[in-house]
């Protein structure tokens, strides 16, 4: 990844201490609060984006709740989604993510940081407690971000289909559901280009339980994915 190796070159005389403390944090989670392992998780991320010439463009933040304890729910592009939302969301969050990237050098460090959950997808009880726990914590106040297409699309900012199993830990915790429209997000790790790229995150109008109550996971798995395919196609047309 040629980006990456921009993003380190820019910031040399940072990285060194950047990439101890990241792994100190990752290692040693529970000494810190959630608030100061993500406030250091931005500070990295801005940096990063700063040498990698990539510029985020946020927009809808103010649909974001401002009680905690709601889920973000975007489409899945590349390796570098997660942290497009973190420099654009200020409110702290976890993740949920494939058991996969948690071999990834740097996201493991920062999937450690924000204590994520790493779904096996082909271990069906290890998938339910991670619902089981992520439910738990949601309704204690946590907030979480789920793929729900499962993978990246690899087709740029076409939408694959949303699965409704990926929003039963929602709808267990009665919480806001919020989808995310993530546009060229794929193009800082999953192309090998250093051109500067300007990624967009629309955080929309979040979905509140006595709205989807009465509804079918499958349906707003429907739903979320209809309000993101129609902010792509406003925003990329």
């Amino acid at each position: 990844m040629k980006r990456i190796i921009i993003m380190v070159l820019k910031n040399i005389l940072l990285v060194p201490y950047m990439w101890f403390k990241l792994n100190y944090y990752a290692s040693h989670v529970d000494k810190y609060t959630e608030e100061e392992r993500y406030h250091m998780l931005r500070f990295i991320t801005r940096r990063a984006n700063w040498g990698g010439r990539v510029t985020i463009q946020a927009y809808g933040q103010e649909n974001i709740p401002k009680e905690s304890g709601f889920m973000f729910y975007p489409n899945h592009q590349g390796l570098y989604d997660v942290l497009a939302i973190v420099d654009a969301c200020e409110t702290p969050f976890s993740v949920v993510a494939k058991k996969e990237v948690g071999n990834v050098p740097f996201l493991k460090q920062v999937f450690s940081c924000m204590k994520a959950y790493l779904m096996d997808r082909e271990d069906i009880r290890q998938s339910l407690e991670v619902i089981v726990n992520v439910t738990k914590e949601v309704k204690s106040g946590r907030n979480y971000l789920i793929f729900a297409e499962g993978t990246r699309s690899r087709q740029g900012n076409k939408v694959q289909t949303f699965k409704g199993g990926s929003f039963k830990a929602a709808t267990k915790a009665r919480c806001p559901i919020v989808p995310v429209a993530l546009i060229d997000s794929f193009k800082p790790f999953d192309t090998n280009t250093i051109t500067p790229v300007t990624v967009q995150v629309h955080f929309l109008k979040p979905l509140m339980y006595e709205e989807y109550k009465e509804m079918k996971t499958t349906e707003i798995a429907e739903l979320v994915k209809n309000r993101i395919e129609n902010t792509i196609q406003e925003y990329t047309d």
